[in-house]
């Protein structure tokens, strides 16, 4: 196994700005294209975000046709890497009342990466319940050892290294887990739900479960701290449960009365794309969402879902 792990930051990819020719008619002085020209040139030459929205079929079917309008598994797990998947594993609690990233899910990914030949498939997270009961009452644990793969501690203080931020506002050092470090692939799998802070738990809000201070967020600035962290290791891929996501009384939800059945997977490599979409299942615009429009800024991928190639199918 390679002991050189690349960081593989994920983004909009940018194509060459259009140039804008003068007219033929000007044959003296040529004047220049204004700013709002320039722009709309480039615009009209970006390669967009790709979002990939599947419904009304079970939770891997959806999965196997994500990842094919995607490319394929093949596309970001190679021969003998280290893939790394970081579900939403903070509570004690059972699949159906939604706090956690469902274990179909889970296990279905590990199995993909396993058939692509990875060689080793690691699951983790830094749990709010006491990490042992929740890996194994959410049912992931059983999950990704049936599918091949393995469970690492999240909650243990030697796993994780010290590591600086040079692009964050705010979050500027902190200490990560050492598996999202050294991974060849780096897949975010988060659940969608409701969340008494941010409002919205998603994709970026499921990556404070890589850091070993997350009472830092809530001290300095919940929201900036957020998007901070992507500057850092955007994932490779994203993928958002929201199967049956919560409605309220999240993070940790009080019964299945919190959940609602929406029969809908999301995938993307644009983190804040995928997030604007959870954010509009859940009734909140995006721009509600504050570590939406920050990681935005931050250039980390686009808000505004009419700029984004959304990929639509149907199971049923």
């Amino acid at each position: 196994m390679n002991t050189r792990r690349s960081f593989l930051k994920t983004g909009l990819a940018l194509g060459a700005s259009a140039a804008v020719l003068p007219s033929l008619a000007q044959a003296v002085a040529v004047e220049q294209p204004s700013p709002a020209a320039n722009a709309a040139a480039k615009d009209a030459t970006k390669e967009k975000s790709v979002l990939v929205a599947v419904r009304e079929g079970s939770r891997a079917a959806m999965l196997d046709k994500a990842m094919a309008e995607l490319g394929g598994i093949g596309r970001f797990v190679k021969k003998g890497q280290l893939v790394v998947i970081k579900p939403n594993i903070g509570w004690n609690a059972t699949p159906e009342r939604g706090a956690n990233t469902h274990p179909e899910l889970v296990g279905a990914m590990v199995k993909l990466c396993r058939d692509a030949g990875a060689a080793r498939v690691v699951v983790f997270d830094k749990t709010c319940d006491k990490w042992t009961d929740t890996y194994s009452r959410s049912g992931i644990e059983a999950a990704v050892k049936a599918a091949g793969g393995e469970m690492a501690p999240g909650n243990d203080e030697s796993w994780y290294k010290d590591c600086e931020f040079p692009k964050g506002k705010i979050l500027k050092s902190g200490k990560v887990h050492r598996l999202v470090l050294e991974a060849d692939v780096f897949i975010n799998m988060p659940v969608l739900k409701h969340h008494s802070g941010s409002l919205v738990t998603a994709s970026m809000k499921n990556l404070m479960g890589v850091i070993w201070d997350r009472g830092f967020y809530h001290k300095a600035s919940l929201h900036q701290c957020i998007a901070d962290f992507v500057t850092f290791r955007a994932p490779d891929l994203n993928i958002l449960d929201a199967y049956h996501p919560m409605f309220r009384h999240g993070p940790r939800g009080k019964t299945v009365e919190d959940v609602v059945e929406k029969r809908m997977l999301f995938a993307s490599t644009d983190i804040v794309a995928i997030d604007a979409a959870g954010a509009k299942v859940l009734d909140r615009e995006p721009t509600q969402v504050t570590h939406i429009g920050m990681a935005q800024e931050l250039g980390l991928g686009v808000m505004d879902l009419s700029k984004v190639d959304i990929r639509r199918h149907s199971l049923a």
